[in-house]
């Protein structure tokens, strides 16, 4: 029977102890669902989307393990291996981990490119319980011979979409190579595409299979509204979201994505020469110009945080109000990703996309993989009823998945929306880790990012 409380699960006293401190009483669903198969030992293949809890699903059965059995690593050597795609979120599982872990003796080290190796080389001298890191950087160091996975006990390989997308197929695959034969597996995805599945058959051995369903996932926690506009009316109607949130009480920081690296450069600029401080990230800036970044964005002193899909899965701060899609996405998962920084961790969110006439089937490829029509929100001046109605019209004789466009009244905007699909765009890597990851034969042609 699935736990419906964190005190029904066996967890050792420690975990137990900081979870009653976190205020953590029910678990997600994945959480739910996933630690007690992990407790038993067993592979899992997980399908959830972000924001749904998936770090602590994995965290609490290692960290457990690693109690119950304590034991002395070996130079060089990690009894868990997490690996992650980005920076981001390598940084973001490594905290979590120590928040978890707080009452419980372990070493944890965190190695990603962007930054200088060798205090990641001197960290691993004396091996660690946990390793969190991210593709590129780890096979440097194993190149190296400043890294040994054969004492792996753990392997979690998380984000698994985002590592393809991101061109990490042939480096993943090396990493796996050398772990030993007997251990653990974690693999997690948002989606499970073919190749994918296929990637996990050769990695799990006999796995569980938990999935949740993304439609829920995204629609339950966030209004999220779609609005049809000309391209130039982009900036004005972000203005006057910024300057709702400006007037807020709660939730004031925003994120806002673009699809370019330049782009978000330049949008960022246009925003501070409008009254907004903004400050952009992407994979361009340096591992310190990106925290510092981060940093100022939640102490709220940039209040608006303009980034490319390279924060779309590192970036977990939970006073996030709102979320612009000032771009859509080229790849219809990335959505989920996006609007999923907001309404973290219980809270409510809002996000809002902005559709032009070329990103019309962008559109219709979102509202595919959440299974459901984006509704509109066309309560501002800007709004284009023409392109609304052509989306509209593609939509319904396009075969979504489910039904066509309501026009009634949710939350200040009307509801309906559609899509339509702007084209091929892409999405390559933005370099390795962002240092050497081998690049290719991905789905879509290269995009900047």
């Amino acid at each position: 029977m699935t736990p419906n409380q964190f005190e029904a699960l066996p967890l050792a006293a420690p975990l137990q102890r900081v979870l009653r401190e976190l205020n953590y009483t029910t678990p997600s669903p994945i959480q739910a669902q996933a630690i007690p198969i992990l407790l038993e030992g067993r592979d899992l293949l997980g399908c959830a989307q972000t924001g749904t809890g998936k770090t602590a699903s994995f965290a609490l059965p290692i960290l457990h393990a690693i109690n119950e059995r304590p034991k002395q690593v070996k130079p060089r050597q990690c009894r868990t291996l997490v690996l992650a795609p980005t920076r981001e979120l390598a940084g973001q599982v490594g905290k979590s981990f120590s928040t978890y872990g707080a009452h419980i003796r372990f070493k944890q080290t965190l190695i990603y490119g962007g930054v200088g190796q060798n205090p990641q080389v001197s960290a691993m001298r004396g091996g660690v319980d946990v390793l969190v890191a991210t593709p590129g950087r780890l096979i440097d160091l194993i190149e190296q011979r400043a890294v040994d996975l054969s004492g792996v006990e753990f392997f979690v390989l998380d984000e698994v979409d985002r590592m393809l997308d991101m061109g990490f197929a042939r480096d993943v695959k090396k990493i796996v190579s050398l772990l030993p034969p007997y251990r653990q597996s974690l693999f997690f995805s948002a989606t499970l595409a073919p190749t994918i599945v296929e990637l996990a058959h050769t990695i799990l051995r006999n796995p569980s299979r938990v999935t949740i369903d993304p439609g829920t996932t995204t629609a339950e926690r966030i209004d999220h509204q779609v609005c049809f506009l000309d391209r130039e009316n982009k900036r004005h109607l972000l203005e006057q979201l910024l300057r709702g949130q400006a007037e807020a009480t709660e939730g004031k920081l925003t994120i806002v994505f673009s699809r370019t690296k330049h782009g978000a450069n330049k949008l960022a600029k246009s925003l501070c020469e409008a009254g907004f401080p903004s400050e952009a990230i992407h994979g361009n800036k340096s591992q310190a110009q990106r925290e510092k970044a981060l940093e100022k964005f939640k102490k709220g002193l940039t209040p608006v945080l303009v980034a490319t899909d390279v924060a779309a899965r590192g970036v977990d701060v939970k006073d996030v109000g709102l979320v612009v899609n000032f771009d859509l996405p080229n790849e219809p998962e990335a959505y989920v990703h996006r609007i999923g920084r907001t309404g973290r961790a219980g809270a409510e969110g809002r996000a809002v996309s902005f559709c032009a006439e070329d990103e019309r089937e962008f559109l219709r490829e979102i509202e595919k993989v959440i299974k459901m029509p984006v509704p509109r929100w066309d309560d501002h001046q800007w709004h284009d009823e023409a392109l609304a109605d052509r989306h509209l019209r593609l939509r319904t004789g396009g075969g979504m998945v489910q039904g066509g466009g309501n026009r009634g009244r949710q939350g200040g905007g009307r509801q309906g929306g559609g899509n339509r699909n702007g084209g091929g765009g892409g999405r390559g890597a933005e370099g390795r880790d962002y240092s050497n990851a081998s690049r290719g034969n991905n789905r879509r042609r290269p995009a900047s990012r």
